[in-house]
């Protein structure tokens, strides 16, 4: 889930509305980050996410969202989410908004930052270009030692791709928000199992109530379906020291 404060943009998403969102679905805690990369569009976005997360400590977790062309900067910055504050789990990165391809080595050296930490990171996995699967494949070859999130799996129309990536590549899971497809979401449990694959909503704008009604219409078992909207999730993001 989203929480941030961009007026230019007409976005304003906070972590009380994220909260109203996750007692509509059921969800005991949610997971968030800004919908901007720090430091290029707001140096004080950590302390923004570390305090909504404060406020709803047992609720609220996050992902710290950071620009890869910031070099140094950026380690410095990834290295202070995870060791400054308790909240931050796993890093972000959107090749969209940052104009950094997953292979590009600025990038890489802020996945083996997180995978330092036992934290995955999260990757909008869509059909734009840059997200696409197979696109992001050679970050996962390169960095078989990091755990990555592919966020949408696939989006509209990568969905086949994401799976057969994630076939081929152990390190990565696929997330199911704004993923259409509920018989794809069995396939992929069918095919790289339960422990893979996780439930999310990308609220608040998303309802998280019909991210979940979408999972349970995928007609998983109790034990997968159990897996894919929380335990796997709660096990992987735990393991951050």
């Amino acid at each position: 889930m989203h929480v941030d404060d961009v007026p230019a943009l007409g976005w304003s998403m906070s972590a009380r509305g994220c909260i109203d969102r996750m007692d509509e679905a059921d969800i005991e805690v949610g997971v968030i980050m800004t919908v901007t990369d720090v430091p290029a569009h707001n140096p004080n976005a950590l302390d923004l996410i570390a305090g909504a997360c404060a406020e709803y400590p047992d609720r609220l977790q996050a992902f710290a969202r950071v620009h890869p062309w910031y070099g140094d900067r950026a380690e410095e910055l990834l290295e202070q989410a995870f060791t400054e504050y308790d909240c931050f789990k796993g890093l972000k990165l959107h090749p969209v908004s940052t104009i950094a391809h997953p292979a590009l080595e600025a990038t890489q050296r802020l996945v083996r930052r997180a995978a330092a930490h036992d934290a995955p990171t999260l990757l909008h996995c869509g059909d734009e270009p840059m997200t696409t699967p197979l696109a992001i494949e050679p970050l996962a070859a390169a960095c078989p030692d990091a755990t990555l999130i592919f966020g949408h799996m696939g989006g509209y129309y990568h969905g086949d791709e994401a799976i057969e990536v994630a076939e081929r590549r152990p390190n990565v899971i696929l997330e199911t928000s704004a993923f259409p497809y509920p018989a794809k979401i069995r396939e992929a449990v069918e095919r790289i199992g339960a422990d893979r694959v996780i439930y999310g909503s990308d609220g608040p704008v998303c309802s998280p109530r019909i991210e979940v009604e979408k999972v349970r219409l995928a007609g998983l078992g109790e034990e997968d379906e159990r897996k894919v909207l929380g335990t796997t999730a709660a096990a992987m993001f735990g393991r951050v020291r």
